[in-house]
This record gives structure tokens, C-alpha cells and sequence, in this order.
């Protein structure tokens, strides 16, 4: 079973929107066990349309169209699909009703144009999944290629409204392409997130494991760069039933830590901000955070972690150097640097009455700043009271990539270094 996604719309064409609706795709299609060979991104021309999904269709079993699925002039992709099929586009009277009492349930008016929604090609139906007004198709398509052969084949179109398409893929598609398919076995994935290394060093370590599983064919390990959210190492199995998978998935996950050992922070749906508020909690300290460059984002990815509030007394956005000096206690001067690290990170933690306090100042860029090249970045950790029991980590780090980059890993590279901290006073203690 070969399938093709096509996404829809002059939008993407013009890079006004980034297409991360057919990575995701392609991403579920491998988690499933379905090939998918191709991509594609075509705009609202109804000719180029029909173009694109015939080409499709020559050389792949089913297509997944994604978006064109509104209710204006330039969301043709129902048109587009019924001249393919050969077919007429007619209304559905029970769409209309279900739109309509969609807006009426909303307090709100439905004008006549959504009513196009509701049109569906001869011979197709609707998705069960409707999250919006734009219902999803399935289109079964007996299709005759360059020699002849008809062959019966399927189109599938999709919103591309992201939380809309994934419910209507998760909820129809992907089961419809595997009864197709003939798939039985049960396909899944475990990602471990890392940090501290570089995807190529993941690699080198890994080499050998790769290749004794790339032998075996089952399971294997996939790598992928997630900027803040860190290096993914995902470990996907195969197997008859459920139950397998999961033991494959744990035995190989046992071997992968083994070989990566602490670079390794989460599983899964974890992030480092979540598992440095859960390694707080357990300890009963509380968080508090003075942050230059980063303007803001340190504290709004800690906060936006459920339960945060137990652990999280704020963060203090010390972007000018005044606020540094008045209100955190930076000695007046040079304000990237290990010393002013460590200043803001005490001031926040007096200022936040915290058990522990991290802070980042330096150079996001474009331009230097005090003589330092952008993605200059100084750090400060700060645990206890340093004058007793307590103890400080300051470090400078030369970071990678443009303004945003530089400002989302001193993120995670800041949260990273808080949990060795945490790992190592456990350790000597």
C-alpha cells in the first residue's frame, strides 16, 4: 500500500505557511507500517489540481488530501477530486443540517457559503471525525493508468486545520489504510529525549547498535533534531500483538540508555521543563528565574507545565541593564559575563523567596553586545544558600544558529545544566 500526500493551498506555495500538516502525516503513515514515497504541495488552480491528483494516483495506491476543504471560492478541493472520479459534486441535505446546528449551537449565523461544505462527490463519504465544519472524504476511485489497468484506488481529504486533520487521520484514515493494507501486525514507537550531545555524536555512540539492528530488521532507531525539545532517539517495533512490541520496546530501550546514560532526560511526551519541575517537587524546592535575553520564554515554558504553580514562583525579565542592577543586584558594568550570571540568579532568589534560582544573559543577535559575538550566552544555578550548604554553577557557552535558535537552546541548555546539578548534589550528598 504506497500512499501520496498532497497539501492544498497558494498559501504554502508562497511560504506564508509552513506545511507541518504532511510531515506529521508521513511521520504516522511510517508509525503504521504504510509506505509513503511522495509529497506534494500544488495551489488553488482546479486544473493543476486534477494534474497533481492524477499523477498521484498513477503512481500510489491511495492519496491524502489535505486542506481546500472551507467554505470560499478558493476551496475547491471537493471539485477537484470529483472531476477524478469522473463523478458529479452533489449536496448532502443531512451535512447542511449538521453544519447548520453546529453554528446554531455556537450562538452564530451561518452564511449560505458553508453550504459548499456540505457537497460531496457521487460515490464518496463523508468522515465520521468532524471536529469543524469541514467534514472529511473518503473517495474510492476505480483508476485506469498509462496501460490501461484499472485498478480501484482511494483519495482521502483532510482540513488543514492541524487539530482538525489529526483527529479524522487518527480516527478513520489510518485504520481504513491498514484494513487496505492488510496490516495486521501492531507497529509503535518509544522516543527518548536527549541533550548534551549532538545528533552525530548520538550517532557515534549508537553506531554499533544500529548496525546489529539494521541486521535483525526489528526494531530499529531513528534520530531526529527537535530543536528545544531536544534530541529524539526513536526506538520503533513490530510484533503480532500488543504485548510484544511493548517487551521489544523495553528491552531496546534498556540498551539505549545503557549506551547513552544521562544524556537522556525524558521519554515520550516528557520535556526538560517538565522534568526539572518533577525533580524539584520530589525534593520540595521551589524554582524562581532572572532571564536577559531570552526575554520571558524560560518562565512561559515552566509555567505552561500543568501543577507548575507548586514548584514555579516566577520569573523576573531583567532585559534592560538597569532592571539588572536595581531591581536583582547586578553590579554596575559588563552585563554578559559568569559574575552577572550569578548576581541575577542570587536576586531572583531572594526577590522570589526560591530554594533555587537560574538565570541567562548574553547575545541572541543579530548584533555583538560588549564585545561578544552573538549566541554568546552566560548561565548562573544557584541552590540553597551558598554561604552554608549551598552551592553555584556559572558557565559561558558559544550557541549555534540565528536570533531564535540561540534564545530556544539557551532554554533547554540552562534547564539541562539545573538537572546535572540536581543529579550531582544527590550524588555527594
Amino acid at each position: 500500500m504506497r500512499t501520496e500526500v498532497v497539501a492544498i493551498g497558494t498559501e504554502l506555495l508562497l511560504g506564508q505557511i509552513t506545511d507541518t500538516n504532511s510531515s506529521w502525516i508521513g511521520e504516522q503513515l511510517a508509525l503504521v507500517g504504510i509506505d509513503s514515497f511522495y509529497q506534494t504541495k500544488v495551489g488553488d488552480n482546479l486544473d493543476r489540481m486534477v494534474a497533481t491528483l492524477s499523477l498521484a494516483l498513477d503512481r500510489s495506491d491511495a492519496v491524502i488530501c489535505c486542506g481546500g476543504l472551507g467554505p470560499t471560492q478558493d476551496d475547491i478541493t471537493r471539485a477537484a477530486i470529483a472531476r477524478v472520479m469522473g463523478v458529479d459534486l452533489v449536496p448532502d441535505e443531512q451535512m447542511e443540517e449538521h453544519i447548520a446546528t453546529m453554528f446554531q449551537s455556537r450562538g452564530r449565523r451561518m452564511p449560505m457559503n458553508n453550504l459548499l461544505q456540505a457537497e460531496l462527490p457521487v460515490g464518496a463519504r463523508f468522515i465520521a471525525e468532524q471536529p469543524g465544519t469541514a467534514p472529511g472524504l473518503v473517495c474510492p476511485v476505480e483508476w485506469t493508468d498509462s496501460n490501461s489497468l484499472v485498478t480501484s484506488k482511494v483519495i482521502y481529504a483532510v482540513p488543514g486545520v492541524p487539530w482538525e486533520m489529526k483527529e479524522m487521520m487518527l480516527g478513520t484514515i489510518l485504520p481504513d489504510l491498514q484494513q487496505r493494507a492488510g496490516i495486521s501486525a501492531v507497529i509503535a514507537s518509544r522516543t527518548l529525549r536527549t541533550w548534551g550531545e549532538s545528533e552525530s555524536a548520538l550517532a557515534e555512540i549508537l553506531h554499533d547498535r544500529i548496525g546489529e539492528l539494521d541486521a535483525i530488521g526489528n526494531p530499529t532507531l531513528a534520530f531526529l533534531a527537535s530543536g528545544m525539545e531536544g534530541l529524539k532517539v526513536r526506538i520503533t517495533a513490530k510484533g503480532e500483538t500488543r504485548e510484544l512490541v511493548d517487551a521489544a520496546l523495553a528491552a531496546e530501550e534498556v540498551i539505549v540508555r545503557d549506551l547513552l546514560g544521562d544524556l537522556i532526560f525524558g521519554v515520550d511526551d516528557d520535556t526538560m521543563e517538565s522534568v526539572v519541575l518533577g525533580m524539584l517537587k520530589e525534593r520540595n524546592l521551589t524554582l524562581g528565574v532572572a532571564e536577559s535575553l531570552t526575554g520571558g520564554m524560560i518562565g512561559s515554558r515552566i509555567s505552561s507545565v500543568p501543577g507548575a504553580s507548586q514548584v514555579f514562583q516566577g520569573s523576573i525579565v531583567s532585559y534592560a541593564s538597569e532592571v539588572k542592577f536595581d531591581l536583582l543586584g547586578v553590579p554596575v558594568g559588563p552585563v554578559i559575563s559568569e559574575l552577572a550570571a550569578l548576581a541575577m540568579a542570587l536576586g531572583a532568589q531572594k526577590a522570589l523567596s526560591a530554594d533555587v534560582a537560574i538565570s541567562a544573559t548574553g547575545v541572541a543577535g543579530p548584533d555583538s553586545a560588549e564585545g561578544h559575538k552573538p549566541g554568546t550566552v552566560c548561565v548562573a544555578v544557584v541552590i540553597g544558600d551558598p554561604e552554608t550548604t549551598g552551592s553555584t554553577f556559572t558557565q559561558q557557552l558559544q550557541l549555534p544558529g540565528g536570533r531564535t535558535q540561540v534564545r530556544e537552546f539557551t532554554v533547554i541548555t540552562l534547564l539541562g545544566i539545573l538537572r546535572h546539578e540536581l543529579i550531582r548534589r544527590d550524588a555527594s550528598a
